[in-house]
């Protein structure tokens, strides 16, 4: 049985502000989530390429006079850069210049790291020397790991130019019955004709004295290495042994079974991760 444990997540992120009257309607055409009925809470939501291509993730807290644009994962000067690109002169939309804030969640290890709603404040607020001393706050290494179970992608790992949100799980953070926004129409085709290529998965290496950091990240279906059935994106090391982390597998080699190998001729587990709920 998995161990049910309470933990706090606190972590700093780059936010950026968006005020106006236009504000919701402006990153409601950006990204997957419906920010145009968002009233007084904080929407997960992603921000694609054209080609539907996951670029960030990003949390969207709303507050009565403006909307604060945390940026998850992802490059914050790209974000900004082309949020200020896309402003009409007519658009009552005006973005702040980028800021530090801190996120607090309480969190454990059997669900989801979108299940409880986040709070953020400043440096300066008074709850700050409160939070930032808990010890229940997770540490560096144990924040890592949590990550990798939880299979919240990386910018240049998972985020890496080519992988799509549904790949990487995260269908609940896209809504289908909104408008049109950046990447809608291949999200749609995507989700109407199941063409999932491959998912992510959380691997565990069954031989820790090997060293997956070096040389190739593919994955065979076995020993013989007969086929590719995918790639290692993250890697998480205890100490001076590699064991677990995540990896893009091709959704036909999942059928056959969990366990495959790496170049190194190293036996891996595959399983689904706790914070996915498409793959459940």
């Amino acid at each position: 049985m998995k161990e049910y444990k309470k933990q706090i997540w606190f972590e700093k992120f780059d936010c950026i502000s968006i005020e106006g009257k236009d504000r919701k309607r402006f990153l409601n055409g950006i990204t997957t989530g419906n920010i145009a009925n968002l009233e007084n809470k904080v929407l997960k939501t992603c921000w694609l390429s054209p080609n539907g291509v996951l670029k960030s993730l990003l949390e969207i807290n709303c507050l009565e006079d403006r909307l604060e644009v945390i940026v998850f994962v992802g490059n914050t000067f790209e974000i900004r850069k082309y949020f200020t690109n896309i402003i009409f002169p007519s658009d009552d939309v005006l973005l702040s210049e980028t800021f530090s804030i801190n996120r607090i969640q309480e969190v454990d290890n059997m669900n989801s790291w979108k299940k409880n709603q986040p709070i953020f404040f400043k440096n300066e607020d008074k709850q700050y020397d409160f939070y930032s001393n808990n010890p229940n706050n997770m540490n560096s290494n144990e924040l890592q790991l949590w990550k990798i179970n939880q299979a919240i992608p990386s910018l240049d790992k998972e985020i890496n130019g080519k992988n799509n949100p549904l790949e990487l799980g995260l269908v609940d953070l896209i809504d289908f019955n909104k408008g049109c926004y950046l990447g809608q129409e291949t999200m749609s085709k995507i989700r109407n004709v199941s063409n999932l290529k491959q998912e992510i998965r959380v691997w565990t290496a069954k031989d820790s004295a090997v060293n997956l950091e070096r040389g190739s990240t593919n994955i065979y279906n076995n020993e013989n290495k007969e086929k590719s059935v995918g790639y290692i994106t993250s890697i998480y090391k205890l100490g001076s042994q590699t064991n677990k982390g995540l990896a893009m597998i091709k959704r036909k080699y999942l059928e056959t079974g969990n366990t495959f190998f790496t170049d190194n001729y190293c036996k891996i587990s595959i399983d689904k991760s706790i914070g996915s709920t498409f793959f459940k």
